[in-house]
């Protein structure tokens, strides 16, 4: 039985991922903010423990990481979970600015420390979920495109230190995913949203399950997932 920690899980892609993880007869570990969250994910993923700490919060997470009963091997760590607020340079708002970082950064940086001695114990993966705007920033995504062009730092420099010890690293780069994020993107950029014009989590999810699964071999650095253009 493989062994996975996954952030994120409570919606849109994590979802779909610890879904399918689950569905196939692997041991999950779920970061959950909250003792009512880890509830509420316990129940959508029977049989699935929970990592009470809040992502927004370094100090917290260290603290809890400190003291939690972490797994002695993982296969993957996967983090999927993720914050976004579009503001103009001109308008930042420092508290936004930093959730971003701290969620979209910090975390995954506080979490990979944690487990290394497991992923290295079972030769396992680390997988980024980024994002486009981890290659390329548009106006208004100055917090979230520096926190994932970071977050891509992060992964080129743990590829590098973690190779020799038979640690996989890969970014997943999806770009726009009908999720509940991308919704609430749309309506910061004052658009329309319609799913049915990005891509599906579930896509998203096998493109990382792919990785995950890829044999001792070979590894897959990184990976661009894009919607197709729309026939009209």
């Amino acid at each position: 039985m493989s062994v996975h920690v996954v952030s994120g899980a409570g919606s849109g892609i994590g979802a779909v991922l610890a879904a399918r993880l689950r569905a196939r007869g692997d041991e999950l570990w779920l970061l959950a903010r909250s003792e009512a969250r880890a509830a509420e994910l316990e129940a959508a993923h029977p049989g699935a423990r929970t990592l009470v700490a809040d992502l927004a919060d370094p100090g917290g997470l260290e603290r809890a990481l400190a003291v939690a009963d972490l797994p002695d091997r993982l296969d993957s760590l996967l983090h999927v979970a993720g914050v976004v607020d579009l503001e103009p340079v001109a308008g930042l708002d420092l508290a936004r600015w930093q959730r971003q970082l701290d969620v979209n950064l910090t975390a995954p940086a506080l979490l990979t420390r944690a487990l290394l001695p497991a992923l290295r114990a079972a030769r396992g993966t680390v997988v980024f979920v980024n994002s486009g705007a981890g290659l390329s920033a548009n106006p208004t995504w100055s917090g979230y495109a520096a926190s994932k062009f970071g977050l891509r730092a992060l992964a080129d420099a743990l590829r590098g230190e973690e190779q020799e010890r038979g640690v996989r690293v890969t970014t997943v780069y999806p770009g726009r995913t009908a999720t509940p994020m991308q919704e609430k993107v749309h309506a910061q950029e004052g658009k329309e949203y319609d799913a049915a014009a990005w891509s599906d989590p579930a896509t998203v999810a096998a493109t990382i399950l792919h990785v995950v699964d890829l044999p001792a071999d070979s590894t897959i650095p990184d990976v661009t997932v894009r919607p197709t253009p729309r026939v009209r």
